[in-house]
C-alpha cells in the first residue's frame, strides 16, 4: 500500500438509490457520466458519494448523511457531492481516523459503466486523498428485477475502513 499498511480499527457500510429523470446530468462519483437521464434528488443525487459519506460517517461512529446534510434545508439544494464528502472527510480526519480503503458497488443497467470506472476510481481517490489502490468501483446490474432492474434509478453500496 502506498502510504504504508495501516490497520483497519472501524468500517462502516452505506447505501443509496434515486429515481433516474430526464433533464437531470447523471454524477457518479463526482464524475459526468453521458446519459439521457439522470438522478433525481435534492443535492446532485450521487448514489455512490452519498453511500460512500454514509459508510464514512457509519464508521466514525457521526450518524448518517441526512442528519450532517437534511434535504430540509435549503442550502444543500443541487449540492455538489464531492463538496460534503470533503466536508465529511474533514470531520472523520478531525476525530483522529484515516481512510484505510473504500469499495463500492453501483447497481444499474443503463448506462453501461465500464468505460467510466478507472475515472470514477481517480476521482474518489482524489477526494478522500488516498491513493488509487486504496479505491475499488464495481458495477452490477439488477438483472431486470425491481426499480434498478427496469431502468427506474439507480443504487449503491460502498464499505470504507478506517484506521
Amino acid at each position: 500500500m502506498e502510504g504504508g499498511a495501516r490497520t483497519i480499527q472501524a468500517v462502516g457500510l452505506g447505501w443509496d438509490l434515486h429515481r433516474l429523470q430526464v433533464g437531470r446530468p447523471l454524477v457518479l462519483c463526482n464524475v459526468t457520466i453521458p446519459f439521457e437521464k439522470g438522478l433525481l434528488g435534492h443535492s446532485d443525487a450521487d448514489v455512490a458519494l452519498h453511500a460512500v459519506i454514509d459508510a464514512l460517517l457509519g464508521a466514525a461512529g457521526m450518524g448518517d448523511i441526512g442528519e450532517k446534510f437534511p434535504p430540509s434545508e435549503a442550502k444543500w439544494k443541487g449540492a455538489d457531492s464531492g463538496r460534503l464528502l470533503r466536508m465529511v472527510l474533514a470531520d472523520v480526519t478531525r476525530a483522529g481516523w484515516q481512510v484505510v480503503n473504500v469499495d463500492v458497488t453501483i447497481v444499474t443497467e443503463w448506462p453501461k459503466l465500464g468505460p467510466y470506472k478507472a475515472q470514477m476510481r481517480q476521482r474518489l481517490a482524489e477526494l478522500l486523498d488516498v491513493g488509487g489502490e486504496r479505491v475499488n468501483i464495481k458495477a452490477k446490474t439488477g438483472e431486470g428485477v425491481d426499480a434498478v432492474g427496469r431502468g427506474e434509478a439507480i443504487a449503491a453500496q460502498a464499505i470504507v475502513g478506517l484506521g
